[in-house]
């Protein structure tokens, strides 16, 4: 791919690829909140109880194991519209049936056809979300990988926000069999983006064999690198790079109640109010990586995650104030989405176009872990520490993850080249 001239420029913000990926993004934030708060929606007014309820939100796993089937991806291209467009418009049909079929469904008479139709909602979202990944990374340079991720969570975010706050709205008027049945075709009409879509340039090399689309990509990781544990530091530096900002912000909730702030404040300030810093914290990640280049990017994302997370020990001091409450919560949506930018364009940097689906899909997976996973024992910590000492020390956690971006300084191209191979050496 030859580096577009106005990537560099505010003239690439009107490119039509990039909003080519908010559209993407839509189609992937849609099905995500049907699995979700609109089937926990119609299952309770349907009478299932909750302890069932709770149990099939582990139709989601799909979402947490796509890197297993997405070097199939990369491997096959089934139809003879492009790798990548063709497997946009195998899912996007299938998304289009199985959400239909999930309307179809009556949760009176048992849970389990639900449930399986509820799986395949969230197989081949997820599937789709391996693709649109792919897609982004390899249809923009590498200086607009930081914007491509911004327009998708934009467009995400608007597909969430149709199927969760519209589908409980249009509930009360066409039932939830009419809501699916409407997104399902919602989805449908996906199809003429995918469609007219163009297909990005495929890299030479492509993996010929099953085995090369498995092994491939991790022979490749690990193998580019002169000092073999430097690939190692990259992963890890995948996992504590917003390590603790997750840790802090996994207990706000109940750092907030026990402050004294009701729920109608906390509602207000830090759901309401704090979306806007976020989904401009992510414009201005993406736009610093335009304009600095991507290891500046992280570093100023880096330096006020830890920042911000240091305000929420403030703000323990301050106690019961609205207004620092909303300074904390819209300095820390800010940094949250610079930092979750600047993150997205740098695994989209480290991909092998060779690999795309399959390297991406390992490293978000990668990505999840700290949300998922490694913030368990943060309950623990506040009650051993309290809650200053505990915001404070997640606010140092950042502080590995900035010293590995020093080791990394060598590997990324000057700002303001064309796009540069994968980093070689340590």
């Amino acid at each position: 791919m030859t580096f577009d001239r106005d990537a560099g420029s505010w003239r690439v913000l009107l490119a039509p690829r990039l909003w080519l990926a908010g559209a993407m993004g839509f189609a992937s934030g849609l099905p995500l909140l049907l699995t979700l708060t609109v089937l926990q929606a119609w299952l309770t007014q349907g009478g299932v109880d909750l302890t069932t309820i709770g149990f099939i939100g582990l139709v989601g796993l799909p979402y947490n194991l796509k890197f297993i089937w997405a070097p199939l991806l990369d491997r096959f291209k089934p139809l003879g519209l492009g790798r990548r467009r063709s497997w946009l418009m195998i899912f996007q049909c299938c998304l289009a049936a199985s959400i239909a079929l999930l309307g179809l469904q009556d949760p009176g008479r048992g849970v389990w056809a639900i449930v399986a139709a509820a799986f395949l909602v969230t197989f081949f979202s997820a599937s789709q979300d391996v693709v649109i990944d792919a897609y982004r990374r390899e249809s923009l340079a590498d200086a607009e990988q930081g914007l491509g991720a911004t327009f998708v969570t934009y467009g995400y975010r608007v597909g969430m926000l149709l199927a969760s706050a519209g589908g409980l709205i249009l509930a009360d008027l066409i039932g939830f069999r009419g809501v699916y049945l409407l997104m399902a075709a919602v989805m449908a009409s996906m199809l003429v983006v995918t469609l007219l879509a163009p297909e990005p340039p495929e890299a030479e090399g492509q993996p010929a064999t099953l085995k090369a689309a498995f092994l491939g990509p991790l022979t490749e990781f690990f193998r580019r690198y002169e000092v073999p544990a430097a690939a190692w530091l990259v992963l890890a530096f995948i996992l504590i790079f917003k390590l603790g900002d997750n840790i802090a912000s996994h207990m706000t909730i109940p750092f907030y109640l026990q402050t004294g702030f009701s729920n109608t404040e906390i509602g207000t300030v830090a759901k309401a109010f704090g979306l806007a810093p976020l989904l401009f914290g992510l414009f201005v990640g993406g736009t610093l990586n335009l304009k600095l280049g991507l290891y500046r990017t992280l570093i100023v994302a880096g330096v006020l995650q830890g920042i911000s997370t240091a305000g929420f020990a403030v703000l323990a001091i301050a106690g019961h104030d609205l207004w620092w409450l909303a300074a904390v919560i819209g300095f820390e949506n800010l940094s949250g989405g610079m930092g979750t930018a600047a993150l997205l364009a740098f695994m989209a940097y480290l991909t092998d176009r060779r690999f795309t689906a399959a390297q991406f899909a390992m490293l978000s997976a990668l990505a999840t872990v700290p949300r998922v996973l490694l913030v368990a024992p943060s309950g623990w910590l506040a009650t051993q520490m309290g809650w200053i000492n505990f915001f404070v020390l997640a606010a140092l956690i950042a502080i590995p993850g900035l010293l590995l971006l020093l080791r990394f300084r060598s590997w990324f191209p000057a700002h303001g080249e064309a796009e540069a191979p994968a980093p070689q050496s340590a």
